[in-house]
């Protein structure tokens, strides 16, 4: 007969009882948790080692390929090269009169502005004459004193020779004394002297006239060439003193219709032009227009600047239109050389020297220098041939700085001339 449990007996069994059951409840939890773990593990091991294993490949690949070159290349085309000698300079007219004055005096009249056109002997300008009219009158006052002083004297002269001659005639009859003959003898000669100095009196008054009168015509401002006025310095009323040297009063250009070009050429370029080459020029005021002219001639006078020796080289351009104006800046360009339809090859390339240690890694031997004092236009050349770079030895001619023109090698237009090559550390993933 069972045993009937009060209350605290009851509840401990229960408690005892539901324990047992959980305990048999949670062991295949446990268990599936550890599986699971366990399994995430081989899944990271086994990337791992397809990693690793990736990697190893890229480096057996790498090490079986080689180095990888990087070049850079530019095209050999055909076209035209042009050696140029750029320099700049002024415009000025071919002939530019400065007039002045050569008396000093008050400006009075004006007859020419800036750009007027004036002909040769034409009246510009004139100075106050009153003072110089004042001299003209003076010295014409003393030119007719002195012309005076010697009538007189002439007069004297006369009587003189005749109290000599009559004396003369008288000392044979011993009517006279011989000292009243020396002395009208005497007389005689001073008379004679005194003509003498009265002839010269006359000749230095007509000087100073005809001097007085050359510097009342100085007050008369004249052209004296056909042109045009390009500069006025003075205005009417205004004071120029001719002291030390004469005032500029004008400046006349002779024919705007010509212009020359003064360019300063550097020492190192003038070797290259000679006269009668053509060249082109531009200035600021008409940027895009493009004017000729012809080479004059190379000045021999060098002008040094800050330890800069240049030469003026004088261009002579034509100018009907009147669009060039003097005193305008031009940028010039002399074409000393030009060939047509030639092969060229970019200096970069003709410029270009592999590293020696890169051409050991990529077992090519280093390449002798081609250039000698003989011959400087001797030259190494790399170009890109099937991937790989070969060396050209070529012969350059005409240079335009950034173009060579090919005179001998073997090199066709479309060639890859290699510029740069370097070791491209960057391969496959890396």
């Amino acid at each position: 007969m069972p045993t009937e449990l009060g209350p605290p007996e009851l509840g401990r069994e229960m408690k005892e009882s539901a324990y047992e059951a959980g305990a048999r409840d949670n062991f295949p939890v446990q268990r599936s948790s550890r599986s699971r773990r366990l399994s995430r593990l081989a899944i990271w091991v086994g990337v791992a080692l397809l990693i690793a294993g990736g990697v190893a490949l890229v480096v057996l690949r790498r090490a079986q390929a080689g180095p990888q070159i990087h070049y850079e290349t530019a095209l050999a085309d055909r076209g035209t090269i042009a050696a140029k000698v750029t320099a700049t300079g002024n415009v000025s007219a071919l002939l530019t009169v400065q007039v002045g004055s050569q008396v000093s005096g008050r400006v009075q009249e004006l007859f020419v502005d800036y750009n007027s056109p004036v002909k040769k002997e034409e009246v510009i300008a004139r100075l106050d004459p009153l003072l110089y009219q004042a001299a003209v009158e003076q010295a014409q006052a003393q030119y007719l004193s002195a012309q005076s002083s010697l009538k007189k004297d002439q007069a004297q002269e006369v009587n003189a020779k005749i109290t000599y001659d009559r004396d003369k005639s008288l000392i044979a009859s011993q009517v006279i004394a011989q000292s009243d003959v020396d002395t009208a003898e005497a007389n005689y000669e001073v008379a004679k002297a005194q003509i003498d100095a009265d002839q010269s009196n006359v000749q230095s008054a007509l000087a100073t006239l005809n001097q007085a009168k050359v510097n009342l015509g100085y007050t008369t401002i004249i052209s004296p060439i056909d042109g045009i006025v390009i500069s006025r310095s003075v205005d009417v009323g205004q004071t120029v003193a001719a002291s030390f040297q004469a005032p500029v009063l004008f400046t006349i250009a002779q024919d705007l219709g010509t212009m020359q070009v003064d360019t300063n050429v550097g020492e190192a370029d003038v070797g290259r032009l000679v006269a009668g080459m053509k060249a082109t020029f531009t200035v600021d005021a008409y940027p895009t227009r493009e004017f000729t002219g012809t080479l004059r001639q190379i000045r021999n006078a060098a002008q040094t600047l800050q330890n800069v020796v240049t030469y003026d080289a004088v261009i002579d351009v034509k100018n009907p239109d009147l669009a060039l104006k003097p005193g305008m800046t031009a940028n010039v360009t002399f074409v000393a050389a030009q060939k047509d339809n030639v092969v060229r090859l970019k200096n970069a390339a003709l410029r270009f020297e592999p590293d020696p240690q890169l051409l050991q890694r990529m077992k090519l031997s280093e390449p002798a220098q081609a250039a000698s004092a003989q011959d400087p236009n001797r030259r190494n050349l790399w170009v890109l041939r099937d991937g790989k770079p070969v060396l050209v030895q070529v012969t350059v001619g005409v240079s335009d700085g950034t173009w060579s023109e090919l005179v001998q090698g073997d090199i066709r237009t479309g060639d890859e001339l290699i510029t740069d090559m370097s070791l491209n550390a960057q391969r496959g993933f890396f």
